[in-house]
């Protein structure tokens, strides 16, 4: 059993904690002694990232008997269509067993799911287990009985082989099965609910289906064997597959499941008008701190006292740098994050360029990964540190000459951001007045961004290094 894969695969694709992590390896470590005494192949599955998904992360199969897959599906991701029964065990917390279902390599398997608890009793995942009954179901008749009768029909969908239904009617969804004709031969609970919220209580065993649901008449009609589309019903929306048994000309019935999505569909909405007010509020940021640096300009070149000067560039470029944060998130798609390396990049050329009007030449060059973001609020923060450090650099290292260069480093190293400031000017004296550049960088990163500074002398020039911790408002894209 390959544990470092384990541990590969849930880092990877999964939100699983470190303890997490580790419960799941305890079992793992037990799952071919479990294959062999059940005589049935065993997997363990755990929730991707997003919740939508599952993946594979463990499996072992038996040497008592033959195994019923004969490829690996280590890996492989888990979608809820086919797997009903581990997705309701890993939102319920509840397990199912001799459940029947079908593998990826078309083997007619009874599945038990068992949920695995990790730290606060949460679901962390699902222990699985399945047995081939291929020869169990040689006997049985084949799909092309049941359009014979709805009794026949009904014994092979609701199940009662061994009182264990094929179709689990704990499925969320609501399920008609349907004969060539479109005429229901069976439905589950939650199809019998639906029925009753549109005032029908009777049974509709035997009755068209197409009258209670007309939206749905396009889609029984479309050739296609497979279907997903989105349907108004009941002023609500649905989502409808359509799964067709057979061929078209020799149909021998059709499943349709509903799916209320109304829900789901209103909090998209409601993301939407939400992200677009957020984009406009830091549209207007932006254009007021625009206008605010406008003002600056236009005081400067109506004249200014050449002691008062040099503090109206330090305020005109700090305004500048924080209006940058939000000019690339309304560049981007994202209404949160904030690229980096395009945030240092915007805010050093542009304090370089200006120092092109004090006849230096200073070059400056960034080094680091693309598309490391952070969170908008730090982002704030982010920029005036890296302003003031770039700033203190053009303002300070180069008094002697003209000519200069600077690099701006910056990584992600273990579970934090470290952005370098490096120039090879005159050297930073520890012994001079502290500045009023600095004295804003240490407090934007102590009080912050939760991290260090530090600003030391070198061979040739000075290292300025800033640290702040990745939590849960720095992302990797």
């Amino acid at each position: 059993m390959n544990i470092e894969l384990v541990e590969e695969l849930c880092t990877l694709h999964t939100s699983l904690l470190v303890e997490d992590v580790q419960r799941i390896k305890e079992i793992v470590v037990n799952l071919p002694l479990i294959a062999d005494l059940n005589r049935a192949n065993v997997f363990v599955d755990c929730p991707t990232k997003e919740g939508k998904h599952a993946i594979v992360v463990a499996e072992a199969a038996p040497t008592t008997v033959e195994s019923v897959y004969k490829k690996s599906v280590a890996g492989k991701f888990v979608y809820e269509a086919f797997e009903p029964a581990v997705f309701f065990s890993l939102r319920t917390g509840k397990p199912m067993f001799l459940n029947r279902a079908l593998t990826q390599e078309g083997k007619t398997v009874d599945q038990s799911v068992v949920p695995i608890h990790g730290a606060g009793n949460l679901v962390i995942g699902t222990l699985i287990m399945e047995k081939d009954i291929s020869d169990q179901l040689q006997h049985q008749q084949k799909m092309e009985a049941l359009s014979e009768t709805t009794k026949a029909l009904s014994e092979i969908v609701i199940g009662f082989t061994e009182n264990r239904p094929i179709i689990p009617e704990v499925i969320e969804d609501s399920l008609f099965f349907i004969d060539r004709d479109s005429k229901i031969l069976y439905y589950n609970p939650a199809a019998r609910n639906l029925l009753q919220e549109i005032g029908e209580e009777e049974s509709k065993i035997g009755k068209l289906l197409v009258p209670f649901f007309p939206s749905i008449e396009d889609i029984l009609e479309d050739p296609e064997d497979l279907i997903v589309e989105e349907v108004m019903m009941l002023n609500k929306v649905f989502q409808v597959k359509k799964i067709r048994l057979g061929s078209l000309d020799q149909s021998i019935g059709t499943f349709l499941f509903f799916k209320n999505i109304t829900e789901l569909r209103e909090k998209e909405r409601e993301l939407i008008v939400k992200s677009v007010a957020i984009r406009e509020i830091h549209h207007r940021v932006k254009n007021n701190l625009q206008t605010i640096a406008s003002l600056l300009r236009l005081q400067m070149r109506r004249g200014l006292p050449e002691e008062s000067k040099v503090h109206f560039v330090e305020s005109l470029n700090r305004i500048t740098s924080i209006a940058s944060v939000y000019e690339i998130i309304l560049s981007n798609s994202s209404v949160d994050d904030v690229d980096i390396y395009s945030l240092i990049e915007k805010i050093g050329s542009t304090l370089v360029f200006e120092a092109e009007h004090e006849n230096k030449k200073i070059s400056i060059a960034y080094s680091g990964p693309k598309h490391l973001h952070i969170k908008t609020n730090k982002a704030v923060s982010a920029a005036l540190v890296i302003n003031e450090l770039i700033q203190n650099c053009v303002k300070h290292a180069f008094n002697q000459r003209n000519t200069g260069k600077i690099n701006v480093v910056f990584e992600q190293k273990d579970n934090e951001i470290e952005i370098q400031v490096i120039d090879n000017g005159e050297g930073y004296a520890p012994n001079a007045k502290p500045s009023l550049g600095l004295d804003i960088v240490s407090m934007m990163i102590e009080h912050d961004l939760s991290g260090h500074f530090s600003i030391n002398r070198a061979e040739t020039g000075t290292i300025a290094t800033v640290r702040f911790p990745i939590d849960s408002e720095v992302v990797l894209a």
